[in-house]
């Protein structure tokens, strides 16, 4: 795929959405960790659905150590792997007290130093509460990278370093989004939607679908 093309691509992207963000509910970077950890083999409705009762009595690393590890699980039951997120969440804010002023860590180091934040997760956190053009690779980001043909590579790792390369640089700090939504939405694993699609025409993807009505 060529540059113009790429640039009018995510042009279109931010024309449709120019003010992406996640679907993930948080009012401080503290939360959006949570729920990032929460989100992991689950959805953004299901994570917010519990963390709309969990952050109003405990949205900090104190007020969850003291609510424990048990009490934590009562919150986040209803979504998968909870045991093991629960244990992660709590080691986690354990090393926010002791070794950040429970502050959230800016840097990719710190934040993947943390038990339960892997690289996809320390990308959304830079990103999303602090603003650095990085790019977290999901399943839908994958995927659409490689079926349009924008960033196409076979690991998650390749894609990332791709797409860094390859997106404009005014349109790096939001792509992230853009390609999420557009995966979630409109580019679906199964049977993506081509008909209704913005870049259709600029997508390179060979077995495009189209509804055909009779």
């Amino acid at each position: 795929m060529n540059p113009q093309k790429r640039a009018e691509i995510f042009a279109r992207l931010k024309k449709n959405n120019p003010k992406p963000t996640t679907e993930l509910t948080y009012t401080t970077p503290f939360e959006l960790l949570i729920a990032v950890i929460l989100s992991a083999q689950a959805t953004d409705k299901s994570v917010n659905k519990a963390t709309e009762k969990l952050f109003p009595v405990a949205n900090t690393p104190e007020a969850i150590l003291k609510l424990g590890e048990e009490g934590l699980k009562t919150y986040i039951k209803t979504i998968g792997l909870f045991n093991s997120k629960a244990k992660n969440i709590f080691k986690t804010c354990g090393i926010l007290v002791d070794d950040h002023h429970s502050q959230v860590p800016t840097n990719r180091k710190d934040l993947e130093a943390l038990p339960g934040v892997g690289r996809k997760t320390a990308n959304v956190i830079l990103n999303t509460a602090f603003g650095e053009p990085t790019i977290a690779v999901d399943t839908h980001i994958f995927r659409v990278s490689n079926r349009t043909k924008i960033a196409p590579g076979k690991t998650v790792l390749e894609v990332e370093n791709k797409l860094l390369k390859v997106v404009p640089e005014q349109f790096k700090k939001d792509a992230h989004h853009w390609l999420i939504l557009h995966g979630r939405y409109t580019c679906v694993a199964r049977k993506p939607k081509c008909g209704e699609c913005i870049i259709e025409d600029l997508c390179e993807y060979k077995q495009k679908q189209f509804d055909i009505k009779h």
